[in-house]
This record gives structure tokens, sequence and C-alpha cells, in this order.
């Protein structure tokens, strides 16, 4: 069973002005369309790792043959950290967090602006291409974490609850290097009710997201 590109949600045009629509275009029709096809490629040569959920594969990179190990843990990740991406981002997004979200970065965090900060600060402190997150163990408290690469906070048996992309191709066509100025103006496209679904899906001891099966 091929893993298949998701739709985006929303028109490429409806994050804008904070991502401009050909920004959108590249990333989901060039580059996550990218890591689909080659992580596809790489399964191919062990058809009995067709059957498995791209969450599942990278839980487990130990398992996946070391010929194809590189492939799958790159582009797996991209396409999970992308299906998410996508899902927790929506026109006319952002504000103060609700619900369990809020509660548990007040708990953790002390307050939403401090939160931010320490968020935005991890993400511009990356070095070269990456991923920063909220992720935690499962009955445990979340933590701010960065990744490189297409790295997925699942295979160190976290839950990554969100994140937001800052490879170059995520912000560089409206925002060059000032990755600072894109992180920033990231918090007004934040999808809070799909943040609070992932939290209480890690609320609820699961480590399996299951967004990007196939």
């Amino acid at each position: 069973m091929a893993h298949e590109l998701p739709p985006l949600p929303y028109d490429y045009s409806a994050l804008e002005p904070f991502i401009d629509a050909q920004t959108m275009k590249l990333h989901h029709d060039g580059h996550h369309a990218a890591y689909v096809k080659n992580l596809n490629t790489a399964l191919e040569k062990h058809p009995k790792l067709q059957s498995q959920g791209a969450e599942e594969l990278l839980r487990d990179l130990n398992s996946v043959p070391e010929d194809v190990r590189t492939a799958v843990r790159n582009n797996a990740g991209g396409h999970v950290n992308h299906t998410m991406f996508w899902k927790i981002m929506k026109p006319k997004g952002g504000g103060d967090p609700h619900g369990p979200i809020a509660d548990a970065i007040k708990k953790v965090f002390g307050n939403f602006n401090d939160f931010k900060t320490k968020f935005n600060d991890a993400g511009a402190k990356q070095f070269g291409s990456g991923w920063v997150w909220v992720a935690g163990k499962s009955g445990g408290e979340l933590q701010i974490i960065t990744t490189p690469n297409q790295d997925n906070p699942l295979a160190q048996g976290l839950f990554p609850v969100f994140g937001n992309d800052v490879w170059e191709h995520a912000y560089y066509l409206k925002y060059n290097n000032r990755r600072p100025e894109y992180l920033a103006a990231w918090w007004n496209l934040v999808n809070w009710e799909e943040i609070n679904r992932r939290y209480e899906t890690f609320k609820s001891g699961k480590l399996e997201p299951a967004l990007a099966a196939h």
C-alpha cells in the first residue's frame, strides 16, 4: 500500500500574509510530494515494510533494513512532519492558547509569552535545517526540543504535539534569512483546536498520532 500525499486543508494563499502562496505550493507540491515519492521508492526493496504506517517506521528505525534506513528516516520523517504541519495551521488562527494545551503550557512554562520566547529562540538557534517541537514522553510533561533535518520526536520515544518547520524552504521566499521574523509571524496561524486534539492523544498515553499512516 503506497503512502500518499495528503491534500492541503486550505488554498495555497489561505495563510497569507504570513506564509505566501508560492511558498505553500512549493512546500506541499514539491517538497512534501518528494518525501512521499522517495519513501515509496525506498520501500519497494522491502515489501513487508509497505504495510506499516510512516509513524510506525519512525518509532522503530532500528528494525528497518540498513540499506534503506536513512532513506526511511529522512522521507518518512518528512511525510509525518509535514502532514502534521499543514493541520496545525489554519487561516485566521493564532491568538492565545485555550483548552488543555493552555493549562499545560502554563504549568510547564509559566505563561504563554515566556513559552513563545523559548520556542522561537530554540527554533532560531537550530543550526541548519530542522524543526522545533513541543513534545513529551507518555505520562510526562511537555518540553521544547529541536531535531535536525526531517527527524521526528517519535524516533526518540517522544510524542510530537506540535512543531514548526525551520528549513529554509519553509520561509526563505518571503523572509529570506530572517528566520526569527518567520518564527514570530507563524503564531498568527496556529490551529489550537488541532493542537488540543493532538495533546489529548498524548495524554491518553498513545505514541501513535495516526496522522500519516499512508
